[in-house]
């Protein structure tokens, strides 16, 4: 199949397109990660070969095409398990506040301009927030504090000018700074309606009195506080606006060539809310949880691993299951080895009777491996391998329900027999 320039349009883990493109264009997504494979289509000259793998979103190169990467995922759902991960603790009382309002839109970057404009006009309805912000400057006046050693260096004492500091009630706050540069960062994008457009380009007009953050820097930190409450939500967007649209390549000798776009990855997405959830999800039952445990598989401490979730006793001290999260779909026969064995190792690294895994998509929802060979603990059971499937497609609701399942059995109040 092929599709003219300047555009293309890919399926998440779809077949690949054939493409025509320029070498350099074709290299860099080849050599960006943005795609599973970019390689030069063998059958047609001048033409690259393009599949789509995790990644969903929207991307372009200078003399090359906008490359649309479809979610298998209705995109409702995906912002679902977004605005889920952003922000847990109020979706897990109500997952219709986990709900990320995308419009009608059905594509991921209109349905993201989308929410993220509704969200900062939220965030300023009452007025752009302002705070105090230390600044130094060299003045003619003196305001505030003196810097004396700035003073002696730069002016070897002699005033004026005056080297000073001051505390000043400004709009040019890190909040606002975020918020800024998400919707500059959105109006570059491509796929962004016109309807879409010119409201962010509203927005960034009533942000004017925050500074524009420099690309490529550390984002300004800002902390959750009673005065920017109503920001909240629009920050937590606006940063994964702004850590999302930044896949850049710049080939050796071609230093002019990016691409630039915004893309979700559906590994992490998946990853992020399954743990996140089961994290909320266990606190029911007393226990706690953390992400990304760092232990190590050998008595040296030279090969290190972290589970994506470990659940615990109360108090933190005691392990008591493990779970790793896996966006891929369960094979025909049932069974994907190199991730029974990668369970198989935390449990027996942690000491544990069971490991579970859990996947985006399956034929049970639950099912269990007892392992061959391992010792029987005290109930006289052997170590079992858990898997269990959530259906992405299903209500918000649903899913949630799911999870609460889930987290029964790992605090053992739902045995399997």
């Amino acid at each position: 199949m092929t599709v003219p320039v300047p555009e293309v349009s890919l399926r998440e883990y779809g077949p690949a397109v054939s493409v025509q493109l320029s070498t350099e264009a074709g290299r860099a997504l080849a050599a960006s990660g943005i795609l599973q494979s970019a390689t030069p289509d063998p059958g047609r000259n001048g033409h690259w070969l393009l599949r789509a793998g995790s990644r969903v979103g929207a991307v372009r190169t200078p003399g090359g095409p906008v490359v649309r990467i479809m979610p298998k995922t209705p995109v409702s759902r995906l912002f679902f398990l977004l605005g889920f991960s952003l922000d847990p603790a109020r979706a897990w009382r109500d997952s219709r506040e986990g709900t990320v309002d995308t419009g009608a839109y059905d594509d991921v970057v209109p349905a993201l301009a989308y929410a993220v404009e509704r969200q900062i006009d939220g965030a300023l309805r009452q007025g752009v927030l302002q705070g105090y912000r230390e600044v130094e400057e060299s003045a003619l006046v003196v305001r505030g504090r003196l810097r004396e050693a700035e003073q002696i260096r730069r002016h070897f004492g002699r005033m004026p000018p005056v080297e000073i500091a001051y505390d000043a009630y400004t709009a040019d706050t890190a909040e606002n700074r975020i918020l800024r540069a998400a919707a500059e960062r959105l109006l570059r994008l491509p796929d962004v309606p016109g309807p879409v457009r010119r409201r962010l380009a509203h927005q960034r007009a009533r942000l004017t009195g925050a500074l524009p953050l420099i690309r490529g820097q550390e984002l300004p930190p800002w902390q959750p506080s009673r005065l920017n409450s109503r920001y909240q939500p629009a920050l937590r967007l606006a940063e994964a606006v702004l850590r999302g649209t930044s896949p850049e390549h710049r080939p050796a000798g071609a230093n002019q060539l990016t691409v630039d776009g915004f893309l979700l990855d559906m590994n992490k997405l998946f990853e992020d809310f399954v743990t996140v959830a089961l994290r909320e999800a266990v606190r029911e039952h007393g226990l706690t949880a953390r992400l990304q445990d760092p232990h190590h598989l050998d008595m040296a401490g030279l090969v290190r691993m972290r589970p994506d979730l470990v659940v615990r006793t109360g108090d933190g001290r005691t392990p008591l299951a493990v779970v790793d999260a896996k966006y891929k779909v369960e094979k025909a026969d049932g069974l994907l080895n190199a991730d029974l064995y990668q369970a198989l190792t935390y449990a027996t690294v942690l000491g544990l009777g069971e490991a579970h895994l859990v996947y985006a998509a399956g034929r049970r929802p639950e099912r269990f491996h007892e392992v061959r060979g391992t010792v029987a603990g005290p109930d006289g059971r052997r170590v079992r391998l858990y898997q269990h499937s959530l259906d992405l497609s299903r209500e918000p609701e649903e899913l949630l329900a799911s999870l609460r399942q889930i987290a029964a059995r790992l605090a053992g109040d739902s045995p399997l027999s």
